[in-house]
């Protein structure tokens, strides 16, 4: 983009782009509470509701790849704004599909688009363009933190939602929420991507791609992101029925979401901060070995609402604080012109993690009656991700014209 291509204000970037993050990641990370009232009612195996939603992830990292590359040729407002009328037609199909194939046609593949244009890949996309590279970790930990807040606001919303309205009507209310991202996509309008100036670019999407697949680093960073997506969409999915299967109330599930999404908050902005202060592969390395050990914990303690609700929040602190530096450390190795598409790329790895966590926890809950062996992968892929982090190299890819960061 032209050096003297003006920016837009950051505080309208950030309270835009947060306030979309937190529908869009709010709404989302409540769909585990509607695993038992759809099964029950519509009569389907919890493997047909979890196969949905592992379609909705990876349809979500696929479809990220190619709106990052249309993001960042023609600016994020249109993406955001078909994203958020996918999203509401989306929900609007999960209420109303008669048949598991609907189901997860609608609930998977439609909302796994919306969801690919209205969340972080878009959202980091204008901020690593509009915000200078001094403050970039901290705007995206701000913007993570935005989507850990809509988890805290949204979850005991959704789980009243479904007590008073019921299941259907529930979907179909925030099916007209969610088209409240069609406003505020017009703070996120950025000049240079409308009338007549070009983008100025120095590699081809191609260039882009090839450049960053052959460089170890960023596989690394892949990796440990197929583990994130693995661990948070099988917890969030599963743990309300896991905890219902051991005799603990709706409601504390309902809070133990609502805690995970606010002590998020805490840990995405502490990670975007410290991500300007230390290395970024420490942080991730950290985080994900913590996680070990707190589901270790977890499993060994006797489970009460109490021993929930710690564990919430502490894996809330450890939940999306992943995304910041991940998405931080690209745009320092690759710079920016095509941070929404690489960005896209890294979480299509998180969403193959995502599809196999829902799915697997779903087809081995139905074969064994139990969630242990999920529990037992995810502890140990947590300590594989964490060794992967620490050998990835954070600084500038040389090349013989450089991109501007």
């Amino acid at each position: 983009m032209h050096n003297e291509t003006r920016k837009l204000p950051l505080a309208q970037v950030l309270l835009c782009g947060g306030a979309i993050v937190t529908l869009s990641m709010g709404i989302r990370h409540g769909f585990g509470l509607w695993l038992q009232p759809i099964t029950q009612e519509m009569d389907w195996t919890r493997q047909t509701f979890a196969l949905a939603i592992a379609v909705q992830n990876l349809a979500w990292g696929l479809f990220g790849i190619f709106g990052g590359m249309v993001a960042d040729k023609f600016g994020a407002f249109r993406v955001l704004i078909g994203g958020a009328v996918l999203y509401a037609l989306g929900l609007a199909g999960m209420a109303l599909s008669p048949t598991p194939l609907l189901f997860t046609l609608t609930t998977g593949v439609l909302m796994g688009a919306a969801q690919a244009g209205t969340t972080y890949a878009i959202i980091y996309g204008v901020l690593g363009r509009q915000v200078p590279a001094d403050k970039r970790s901290w705007a995206m930990g701000v913007a993570a933190a935005a989507g850990s807040f809509g988890q805290f606001l949204m979850m005991p919303l959704e789980g009243q939602l479904i007590l008073h309205l019921g299941w259907k009507t529930a979907l179909l209310a925030l099916s007209a929420m969610v088209l409240l991202i069609v406003p505020l996509a017009w703070g996120l309008r950025e000049p240079g991507f409308h009338g007549s100036a070009p983008v100025k670019r120095t590699q081809t999407v191609r260039q882009a791609f090839a450049e960053a697949l052959r460089y170890r680093s960023f596989l690394l960073l892949t990796a440990g992101y197929f583990v994130c997506g693995f661990q948070v969409v099988f917890i969030g999915v599963h743990m309300p029925s896991y905890l219902r299967d051991h005799g603990l109330s709706v409601q504390v599930a309902s809070y133990a979401l609502a805690l995970i999404g606010l002590f998020n908050v805490f840990g995405t902005y502490a990670a975007g901060t410290l991500g300007q202060r230390m290395p970024k592969r420490h942080i991730l390395a950290f985080i994900y070995f913590a996680r070990a050990v707190v589901i270790t914990i977890f499993l060994l303690v006797p489970l009460s609402p109490l021993s929930v609700y710690v564990f919430s929040a502490v894996m809330g602190a450890l939940w999306l604080s992943t995304v910041p530096p991940t998405n931080a450390t690209v745009a320092q190795i690759f710079g920016v012109q095509h941070l929404s598409m690489l960005s896209g790329f890294v979480f299509f790895s998180h969403q193959i993690g995502s599809f196999l966590g829902v799915w697997l926890g779903g087809y081995l809950y139905d074969r064994t009656g139990s969630y242990d062996i999920v529990w037992y992968l995810a502890i140990a892929l947590g300590i594989f991700a964490g060794l992967v982090n620490l050998p990835v190299r954070e600084s500038a890819i040389p090349r013989a014209a450089p991109q501007a960061a």
